[in-house]
């Protein structure tokens, strides 16, 4: 069985306020998905998924290129079914590697990798299970891999929850070193 992408309804309103998101997916059917930016809360839940909660500690000062608000570990609280998961976030710098969000879950190591400009690879103990891609606005897509076994419920949930809170997708490092250098020539 292949395990496609459905397109998901997104964000409301503009700005950074409450944003509840609405991805399809065919495997675990609706996927919600509430991020308020200002607050520094992504709740993730569904029929199928356990729910996931990724919190910014209230005295973290937000960034506004990361849709929770920080790329610091220790600012963040994850909870998958109102277990703890632990979460370590790469610096965001201009390497794509440096995009990456680990989670360790349940004994599990769960990666967000970017590996296009638009795309992340989720993978599961060293194994790439989906691809997810995500606007930065609430719009979040994923493709289940059908050449792995079926994906588990918290795999959605964790995979969900980094993908809206980090975004997808990283510029590879040389195209943003000929960005700088063709903005010094102009």
């Amino acid at each position: 069985m292949a395990y496609g992408r459905a397109p998901a309804a997104g964000r409301t309103g503009d700005g950074p306020g409450p944003g509840p998101g609405l991805a399809e997916d065919r495997v675990f059917g609706r996927v919600a998905l509430d991020l308020d930016a200002a607050a520094g809360l992504l709740t993730v839940h569904g029929e199928r998924v356990p729910t996931a909660v990724l919190r910014r500690a209230p005295d973290a000062v937000p960034a506004g290129s990361v849709p929770i608000g920080t790329r610091d570990a220790a600012a963040l609280r994850l909870t998958v079914d109102g277990h703890p998961g632990h979460i370590t976030p790469g610096k965001g710098r201009p390497a794509r590697r440096s995009h990456r969000v680990d989670v360790i879950y349940g004994g599990v190591l769960y990666r967000l990798l970017p590996d296009s400009p638009g795309g992340s690879r989720l993978v599961k103990d060293g194994r790439r299970i989906a691809d997810f891609s995500s606007d930065g606005g609430g719009h979040v897509w994923a493709d289940w891999h059908p050449d792995v076994a079926p994906p588990l419920r918290e795999d959605a949930a964790v995979g969900y929850a980094l993908a809206a809170a980090f975004g997808t997708g990283a510029e590879p490092s040389w195209r943003l070193l000929v960005r700088a250098v063709a903005g010094l020539v102009r």
